[in-house]
């Protein structure tokens, strides 16, 4: 167990900073030994994402462990943006926990996923792994832009669908009831998918969870790193300043525009996506080895 704090800790997004865009897998070595350096370290790290246990176990926490965690290390995933959490040990994913309260109505899900397999197959899959959240993703094999274009059409016809399920819509919020009260879902647009989820999920409520399921394990750092690619990742690094954290964060896709925050806000130069989340871990592991005095802008 870990008796004092380590110089700081990191509130990771996958898509983008982790795992690339392109092939959802972790494309660049670097990025799996410098996590195991840094886990090395005693530097607590949790995965912050809107993917699923499943693809986090294989596309993750796969690679991590044949590289060799130390059985020290501090790391955990928080899954669906909230809705779903595990350890990650040198053995692989410790026991899945989850949040059902805050699934998206199953009639709801059958429907998206008969849409998606009707009239847009040919551009995107229903994500079959999730257990709250409904989330549609591009092909692989599809660009990007013609996948964009049918995009917009699906968003507009996942509206229409929660009306004909008498969800009332209003602009982007859709909401429902059950017995335990009133209960919000939103449509959140990723540049490769569309997620459908509980307006109580998100990367706040993502690192909320986190810092809960590191306390057991012993003190934590007043310093953190928040690493993600879209403007809904800085509610990560939002929350830890609110909680009185020193927090900065990297934005690994900056073109979208850098909001006005209370903290630091940092870049890599012209690197983007797992480029940048690359480059910004090497740096990393140079400061916890001494050879490195800060992390900066890295370019």
């Amino acid at each position: 167990m870990t008796t004092s704090p380590a110089p700081f800790g990191l509130l990771l997004d996958v898509d983008g900073p982790i795992a690339s865009p392109v092939t959802r897998t972790i494309a660049i070595p670097s990025i799996v030994s410098d996590l195991v350096a840094l886990a090395h370290a005693g530097i607590p790290i949790v995965f912050n994402t809107g993917r699923s246990d499943a693809f986090l176990r294989q596309e993750v926490v796969a690679p991590l462990v044949a590289a060799g965690l130390p059985p020290h290390a501090r790391i955990f995933a928080v899954a669906e943006k909230g809705a779903v959490w595990f350890e990650i040990t040198p053995t692989g994913a410790g026991e899945i926990s989850s949040a059902p309260e805050l699934a998206v109505p199953i009639d709801y899900a059958a429907a998206i996923e008969k849409l998606v397999t009707e009239k847009f197959d040919e551009y995107m899959f229903f994500d079959h792994t999730k257990r709250a959240m409904v989330s549609v993703e591009q092909h692989t094999s599809i660009e990007n832009s013609d996948y964009k274009r049918k995009q917009a059409e699906f968003d507009k016809m996942a509206y229409a669908e929660m009306r004909q399920h008498d969800l009332g819509v209003t602009h982007d919020v859709l909401s429902t009831a059950d017995s335990a009260g009133a209960v919000a879902f939103r449509i959140d647009s990723t540049i490769i998918s569309t997620d459908i989820e509980s307006v109580q999920l998100g990367k706040d409520l993502g690192a909320m969870r986190a810092i809960e399921l590191l306390l057991p394990g012993g003190a934590l750092p007043a310093t953190w790193r928040t690493v993600g690619d879209s403007r809904t990742d800085y509610a990560m690094a939002d929350w830890l300043h609110e909680q009185g954290y020193e927090v900065s964060h990297v934005d690994v896709r900056p073109a979208d525009g850098i909001p006005a925050t209370p903290y630091p806000v940092l870049t890599a130069g012209e690197l983007i996506h797992d480029e940048a989340g690359a480059a910004f871990l090497t740096r990393w592991v140079e400061m916890v080895r001494g050879t490195a005095a800060h992390d900066g802008d890295v370019h």
